[in-house]
């Protein structure tokens, strides 16, 4: 059994385990399949885990069909494709709208599918520019009590509603939460993610020494996706550290690109076409 190995990886300390681990959980039990492409995505390696999720969309157990729907959707947005995710994070809602099952540590329930779907939905028009919705959506999920992932995924699209209603003040708080959820849980990949949206609010709210704490907070993201092969997050936090130290801006960029050029190389022809069209993504060639 892979799953103790998977999760570590997908959810907890261990975000890159051994390759043998993760073939093995691709051809493994439907729950072994979602954590495998979970890893995969967080490697940037999109080919690979639409192939996965797709297989898993059409299982009978829906609360497994909808947590592979809404991660799918995830996948999507990451390539800046928020009109396609949103139609895969509505599926995974209506899978699972009034399903109860025991709780998963990791959210790997009904209760954890709805907040995964709703909180998808949300980050999905909030991009899309219907930010009472997004509100509407977040709070929906956050009524579901999903445990520490979804608190942790709660906090960024908390975060980024308050990020776009332009109030840096008050996207702190929930940038913090998450932050802070996600490092006592030893989930290394969430505390990546965590840092890079903590250091953005902290900007935004320009509060005394926010770059200098921002630029912590970039700058260990950065290291911990480097090691861990985190492609999806290490692109993302370069991109911020450009903003953060101008007089390197131009290196930060040039990792962006070669980053970008390596993830899109490894995505599906739907996954390319989404990147190559998004306004979110900058081209990969510079």
């Amino acid at each position: 059994m892979h799953e103790p190995a998977l999760r570590a990886a997908a959810f907890g300390s261990d975000p890159l385990p051994d390759p043998a681990v993760l073939r093995g959980g691709g051809s493994g039990t439907g729950k072994e399949r979602l954590l495998a492409a979970v890893v995969l995505g967080a490697q940037g390696r999109y080919a690979a885990a639409a192939t996965l999720l797709d297989g898993l969309r059409r299982e009978k157990d829906p609360v497994l069909a909808s947590l592979a729907a809404s991660t799918l959707g995830a996948h999507r947005r990451q390539l800046g494709g928020h009109r396609q995710a949103r139609a895969f994070d509505g599926e995974a809602f209506a899978k699972v709208v009034s399903e109860t099952t025991e709780p998963d540590p990791d959210g790997l329930d009904a209760a954890g599918a709805r907040a995964d779907a709703l909180l998808g939905l949300a980050a999905d028009n909030l991009a899309l520019g219907r930010q009472r919705a997004a509100r509407r959506l977040a709070a929906r999920a956050a009524e579901q009590h999903a445990g520490w992932r979804a608190c942790v995924r709660g906090g960024w699209v908390g975060a980024e509603i308050e990020l776009a209603a332009g109030q840096g003040a008050a996207a702190v708080p929930h940038a913090e939460r998450a932050f802070e959820t996600a490092v006592a849980r030893g989930a290394r990949r969430h505390a990546v993610k965590s840092g890079i949206v903590l250091a953005v609010a902290l900007g935004a709210a320009g509060g005394p020494d926010h770059r200098k704490i921002s630029d912590g907070l970039v700058g260990n993201a950065m290291a911990t996706a480097e090691e861990c092969e985190l492609l999806s997050l290490l692109w993302p936090a370069a991109l911020v550290m450009a903003d953060l130290r101008p007089g390197h801006a131009e290196e930060y960029r040039f990792r962006v690109a070669e980053v970008l050029h390596a993830v899109l190389r490894s995505a599906d022809p739907c996954g390319r076409r989404i990147a190559g069209e998004s306004p979110w993504v900058p081209a990969p060639g510079g």
